[in-house]
C-alpha cells in the first residue's frame, strides 16, 4: 500500500514539475531571443535527465552496476520507443533539416560511444567517463553557437516573458518536482519488482528507466498540449544525449561501471541502438520531414517487442 501511494504521489509531482519546467523554459527562450530547441535540449533536458543521474550514481555506489547502466539503456529506449511514441500519436511534428543534421546524429554518435566503450572490456572507466563529458561540453558549445530550429513550432501569440525572478522560480520548483517525483515513483516501483524477486537488470531496464523517463513524458506531453513541440522533440534528444554522456559519464568518473548480467551487452544496447537509429527514417517515410501517428504506432510496436524479449 505505501509503495502505490508513492506510485501516485510521484505521478503528482511530475506532472506539476512538467508544467513548471515548461514556463521556465518558454520564459528563458523569450528573454534570451533563443530557439526553444535549444532551451529544450540544455535546461529542460539536464533538469528531466536528473532522476537517472542521482539512481545511477545511487546504485553503483550501492555496488549495483547492472542498475545504473540498464537504468540510462532502459529510459533511452523508452524515451524514443514510449515518449516520443506517444507524442506523435496525439499530433504530427514538421522536422527540419537541423534535426537530422545535427541533433539525431549526435545522439547516434553518443549512442555509439557508449557501445564501443561497454563492447569491449565490459566496462565504462574513469577516463572513459571523462571522454564523454568532453564530448557534451563540445556539442553543448556548438549547439549554442551554431544550432537553428529543428521543429516547425506553432506560433503563439501570448508568449509573453516572464519576470527573471518567476522564471528561475518555476525552473527551480519543475526541477525539484521532477526530482522529487521520480524518486518516490521509483522507491514505489522498485519496491513492489523486488517483492516478485525481479532480477537487478530487468528491473533497471523495465521499471526503474520507465519510471525515470516519466519526467520526460510529463514535460512533452504538456509541452504538446500547449503547442510547444519544438520543446518536446528537443527534450527527448537532449535527454538520451544527456542520459549516455553526462549520467553515464559523471556516474564512471565517480565510480566505474562494470556489467554483471551480460543481457545487458547481448540484448538492451542494441535495442537502444536499433531504435534511435529507426527515428531518421521515420521521419522520411512515408511523408518527408514529419512524424505523425503512424509512426508512433510503429515505435510502440518495437518497445512493445523490446519488452516481451526482455522480459521472457
Amino acid at each position: 500500500m505505501l509503495n502505490f501511494l508513492f506510485i501516485v504521489i510521484g505521478l503528482s509531482l511530475l506532472i506539476l514539475g512538467g508544467n513548471w519546467l515548461l514556463k521556465s523554459a518558454v520564459a528563458f527562450s523569450l528573454r534570451l531571443n533563443i530557439s526553444r530547441i535549444i532551451i529544450g535540449m540544455t535546461i529542460v533536458s539536464f533538469a528531466t535527465s536528473a532522476p537517472e543521474l542521482i539512481v545511477s550514481i545511487n546504485a553503483a555506489l550501492d555496488g549495483f552496476p547492472d542498475l545504473a547502466l540498464g537504468n540510462v539503456v532502459g529510459s533511452n529506449i523508452a524515451n524514443l520507443g514510449l515518449v516520443l511514441a506517444i507524442i506523435i500519436i496525439l499530433g504530427n511534428i514538421d522536422v527540419r533539416k537541423a534535426f537530422y543534421i545535427t541533433d539525431w546524429p549526435v545522439m547516434m554518435a553518443a549512442t555509439f560511444l557508449v557501445i564501443g566503450f561497454l563492447y569491449f572490456d565490459g566496462a565504462l572507466q574513469r577516463h572513459e567517463g571523462g571522454i564523454m563529458l568532453l564530448f557534451l561540453f563540445l556539442f553543448l558549445i556548438f549547439l549554442l553557437r551554431f544550432q537553428k530550429t529543428a521543429v516547425i513550432d506553432d506560433a503563439r501569440e501570448d508568449d509573453k516573458p516572464l519576470a527573471l525572478y518567476k522564471a528561475l522560480l518555476f525552473l527551480g520548483l519543475g526541477g525539484a518536482a521532477l526530482w522529487g517525483g521520480s524518486e518516490l515513483l521509483v522507491m514505489g516501483a522498485v519496491g513492489m519488482a523486488t517483492f516478485y524477486e525481479v532480477s537487478e537488470r530487468i528491473i533497471g531496464i523495465t521499471v526503474v528507466s520507465v519510471g525515470t523517463s516519466i519526467p520526460e513524458l510529463a514535460a512533452s506531453i504538456i509541452a504538446v498540449v500547449k503547442k510547444e513541440k519544438s520543446i518536446s522533440v528537443g527534450n527527448l534528444i537532449g535527454s538520451n544525449i544527456f542520459n549516455l554522456l553526462a549520467v553515464l559519464g559523471i556516474t564512471s568518473l565517480i565510480q566505474p561501471i562494470y556489467v554483471i548480467d551480460q543481457g545487458l551487452l547481448t540484448n538492451d544496447i542494441w535495442w537502444m541502438l536499433g531504435i534511435s537509429f529507426l527515428i531518421l527514417p521515420l521521419v522520411f517515410f512515408p511523408k518527408g520531414l514529419r512524424l505523425g501517428w503512424r509512426d508512433g504506432l510503429i515505435l510502440l510496436f518495437f518497445y512493445s517487442l523490446f519488452l516481451y524479449f526482455t522480459l521472457f
